[in-house]
């Protein structure tokens, strides 16, 4: 086999393939759970948005802020600034050619991390848990970037 095929039959590939897209997939959630908010509570973004809801009268009224809504927007905020930089390192340290063991614990704690700091966020569950949540993924993908550095550095 070539270097494709047999980098596309590793199960490093399948595994960071797999907990790639449950993170992406629970990230891609939180816009439907933002969007579920924004309209049971009738709080919209933009004018044109509320005009459903004003029903003749003044849309501007439900341009504003709720803090349930911008709780559920914190929650995709710190998802997107924490699950992008994990799909990048992630693919170079996949790259690197690791261990599948270390990979699988890589890859599972920073899912396992992920999902808890929604369900911390959301709740929400009081402190430290959210902060120990993110602290964990972020020391994962720190923790990968290191190892890619410490085996491939190129200088």
């Amino acid at each position: 086999m070539g270097g494709i095929e047999q980098l596309a039959d590793s199960d490093v590939v399948r595994a960071y393939g797999t907990y790639v897209t449950i993170v992406l997939l629970k990230m891609m959630v939180m816009s439907v759970i933002t969007a579920f908010f924004r309209l049971t509570r009738k709080v919209f973004a933009n004018p044109e948005d509320a005009m459903s809801s004003s029903k003749g009268g003044d849309p501007k009224k439900f341009v504003r802020t709720d803090p349930d809504v911008e709780r559920v927007r914190r929650c995709h905020l710190n998802d997107i600034e924490n699950i992008i930089p994990f799909v990048g390192i992630g693919l170079v340290y996949v790259l690197s050619n690791p261990d599948l063991l270390t990979a699988l614990l890589h890859f599972r704690i920073f899912a396992g991390s992920r999902i808890f700091h929604t369900i911390a966020y959301l709740m929400p569950l009081p402190q430290p848990s959210r902060a120990l949540s993110w602290a964990i993924g972020y020391a994962v993908t720190i923790s990968m970037a290191y190892r890619v550095l410490q085996n491939i550095l190129y200088l």
